[in-house]
């Protein structure tokens, strides 16, 4: 049912371009093609283009979604940081597999990353932590993530609360609380979407396959990497 005060979203549409993607044309290595629209993204002064969906499921497989900021990414997977003890951070206790979702639609482009996902070293949640704001280290001291609270007066005096606590300690520092840290998702799979007339879509999947043992001209040792298949999805 409709009436002139909501939108007609069923007449929504979008024409997309007749850029495409394809088996032949893409790298073989999907962080290549993931960086080259990242990039893009960036350049094109998007509005926070590292921002995607995190999907996760609870022991009972009820799923909840909510958006998180990429802070790194290489050939181990893709880091996001967050409260251990937040709706996420339990679901993924329970439920170690999730999914990235990027979409961008300035540039018809959307990428959905599947895989599991494992706590990151306790070094590179506390570097990530300590280049933080100041605001936003105590602010995670602060916030009893997706608790409830009675209003927002007591999170602002928890706020207070902690920031008086430690401007009166001799810490150079905030350190990390041992509840808040990073989460690397491992892919299994990466899919390319992107928008081409007709809702004729290109769909482009990379399945892990395996890993091969490859070496660095740096001298760093041995160093395994995935090995993708890459099909084309229909739309």
């Amino acid at each position: 049912m409709n009436d002139s005060s909501t939108p007609n979203l069923q007449s929504i549409r979008t024409d997309y371009s007749d850029l495409e993607l394809s088996p032949k044309s893409v790298p073989k290595d999907p962080l290549q093609l993931f960086t080259n629209i990242l990039d893009k993204a960036v350049a094109d002064k998007l509005h926070t283009p590292n921002a995607c969906t995190l999907a996760t499921a609870d022991a009972q497989g009820i799923p909840s979604a909510r958006i998180v900021l990429l802070r790194q990414y290489n050939h181990d997977g893709f880091t996001f940081f967050t409260n251990y003890k937040s709706r996420k951070g339990v679901d993924l206790a329970h439920n170690p597999f999730a999914t990235l979702l990027f979409f961008w639609p300035e540039l018809e482009t959307q990428i959905r990353i599947a895989g599991e996902v494992s706590k990151a070293t306790e070094q590179v949640s506390d570097d990530y932590f300590a280049s933080r704001p100041i605001d936003s280290q105590i602010g995670a001291w602060a916030s009893p993530q997706s608790e409830e609270i009675s209003n927002r007066a007591w999170l602002d005096e928890e706020m207070a609360s902690v920031q008086a606590r430690f401007s009166d300690s001799e810490k150079v520092s905030v350190p990390r609380p041992e509840f808040w840290g990073g989460y690397v998702l491992t892919p299994q799979s990466i899919e390319f979407w992107k928008g081409r007339p007709n809702r004729l879509h290109d769909r482009i999947q990379y399945q892990r396959s395996s890993f091969e043992t490859l070496s660095h001209s740096k001298g760093d040792g041995q160093h395994p990497e995935a090995i993708w298949q890459i099909s084309r999805l229909a739309p």
